[in-house]
């Protein structure tokens, strides 16, 4: 695409998805100028999930962070509140130590806004600039010619417990304050264990299935690291179990759902199957879903 055509949303693979709050626009009634560049930054925190990265944590596995060298904003036209916004980003560019992003905001097809960020990868002690690491490099290239991100391993507790333990310690244990001793059981020997891994190695969702009881399986322990949560990966994770009992000649999948879950479940096509209860003194529900 040359620079002097205008942005258009089909050039992006990325989007994040808001709507104006009140509190964002000014006595115009428009958006205030400054809350475009708060939108991107928004933004730019939903593309990491989308590269499968959590964003702290995958910054101090390469060994540094990134800071904002550059920021610029050019107004077509204003947004409004209440209207319905997508914030596009694309890694445009990646310097020897400096990565460059085109930003578009759209309303629908319509251009609102274009921008661009620099960052330069540097030592948090130091603020020196680094080259980008080479993980890092692949993962945004990759990213950007529509390569997946997250690989979902399947396999038994002996081969994937070293990933799965952490998260399910991370998110029951100590998030939620589930009591260690409800939290692991025999069943982990027996089950098919899931876990979804980025391009850097890191677990960040696991899942188990359980042996089939008269055809029905079920599905339990669905933890999702908390930066990735909202992401495709606990859903992937769920494809993965889902497609296992279908292979093994399951007839449906049932599962005990967090009340907070319910959602995301109701999404994944499962629906609500008797009364609420409580389990390990969290509200649930169980769903089920056909094979």
């Amino acid at each position: 695409m040359s620079q002097t055509e205008p942005l258009r949303r089909s050039d992006f693979r990325f989007a994040h998805r808001l709507r104006v709050r009140w509190v964002e626009v000014d006595l115009q009634h428009i958006v205030f100028n400054g809350h475009y560049l708060m939108y991107f930054d928004t933004a730019i925190a939903d593309y990491w999930r989308a590269l499968g990265l959590p964003y702290q944590a995958s910054m101090q596995q390469l060994g540094g962070d990134l800071y904002v060298r550059k920021a610029t904003v050019e107004y077509h036209a204003s947004a409004r509140y209440d209207e319905q916004l997508e914030v596009a980003i694309r890694c445009q560019h990646i310097g020897n130590s400096s990565i460059r992003f085109v930003c578009a905001i759209f309303r629908a097809e319509q251009l609102l806004i274009s921008g661009e960020l620099v960052y330069v990868f540097a030592d948090p002690a130091t603020q020196t600039s680094q080259p980008v690491p080479l993980a890092l490099r692949e993962t945004l290239l990759g990213y950007e010619a529509g390569e997946a991100m997250v690989e979902v391993r399947t396999g038994g507790w002996a081969e994937l417990g070293d990933s799965a333990g952490p998260i399910r310690t991370e998110v029951f244990v100590q998030e939620q304050q589930i009591p260690a001793e409800l939290e692991w059981d025999e069943a982990d020997a027996t089950c098919l264990h899931a876990v979804a891994v980025n391009r850097l190695g890191m677990p960040l969702a696991t899942g188990r299935l359980l042996p089939a009881k008269h055809g029905a399986a079920k599905i339990g322990r669905m933890a999702v690291v908390a930066p990735m949560r909202g992401s495709q990966v606990g859903r992937q994770v769920l494809e993965a179990l889902i497609d296992a009992a279908r292979l093994r000649g399951d007839r449906e999948v049932v599962l005990h759902a967090q009340r907070s879950a319910i959602g995301f479940y109701h999404r994944a096509g499962f629906s609500d199957r008797g009364a609420p209860f409580e389990e390990a003194g969290i509200p649930h529900q169980e769903m089920v879903r056909g094979l």
